[in-house]
């Protein structure tokens, strides 16, 4: 039965739904022989698919951890830098896993990791509006007006953040905590947003992703969801 080939792709575990589109217009995925185009089916048992040169693998049992990202790890699965990956926290793993979304080096917490491409697609994708809460701690205070400009959404290089939901503000010595709620995923956005209202954040821990939390995992440690964690994230 064809299907198209940016989904065999993802369900084969080889990447996220949106990196085998860009492979497939690269030119990177062929059919029996003939460069792939974006849109293409293939049945996977009587078409040849190459990917990246290589048959495409038999599909993976699938799988999806909850990993509490320590900081100093690279969201990725190699650095060229050499600097640690979080695949690296997953030595007992054979399913080759990758991240859904990222946290930046300095940035701990609750991050998904997943061999299902559609899934990570899914929740990845701007149209689902997956939340996303981070404990964040400030240096300084956090002003009126900085909370609702956070609250409206702000004005980055890259356009206008939806509004944030913040909640749980405390002080702390020279030091402001507050839980900070979003649901894009642009590049290091919760930094530029206090950043951009005055507020630079000093420690960053996603503590929430949309209803799954880290509960008593500590850095470094993993979790494997359950069939009805995966069928709610499915639903999202």
């Amino acid at each position: 039965m064809k299907q198209r080939l940016q989904k065999l792709i993802a369900h084969a575990g080889l990447a996220s739904r949106r990196k085998a589109e860009e492979w497939i217009a690269n030119g990177r995925v062929t059919i029996n022989g003939e460069i792939a185009e974006l849109g293409a089916q293939a049945d996977p048992t009587r078409d040849r698919i190459l990917v990246n040169g290589r048959p495409l693998p038999q599909a993976e049992e699938p799988v999806c951890l909850l990993l509490y990202k320590p900081v100093g790890y690279v969201t990725s699965l190699r650095d060229p830098q050499g600097r640690p990956v979080v695949t690296d926290l997953l030595g007992k793993i054979q399913a080759r896993l990758f991240p859904v979304g990222r946290l930046d080096l300095n940035t701990e917490g609750l991050l998904l990791m997943t061999n299902d491409g559609d899934l990570a697609w899914r929740l990845s994708h701007p149209s689902h509006e997956v939340t996303k809460t981070y404990l964040v701690r400030l240096q300084g205070g956090l002003s009126t007006e900085a909370r609702q400009a956070l609250e409206k959404g702000v004005q980055l290089e890259d356009g206008l953040t939806s509004p944030a939901k913040v909640s749980g503000i405390r002080k702390s010595g020279s030091h402001a905590w507050m839980e900070l709620t979003i649901h894009e995923g642009r590049n290091r956005q919760v930094r530029r947003m206090c950043e951009a209202v005055g507020c630079p954040v000093s420690r960053l821990k996603r503590i929430r992703y949309a209803f799954l939390d880290l509960e008593d995992l500590r850095p470094g440690q993993y979790r494997q969801l359950s069939r009805d964690e995966v069928a709610r994230l499915k639903k999202l």
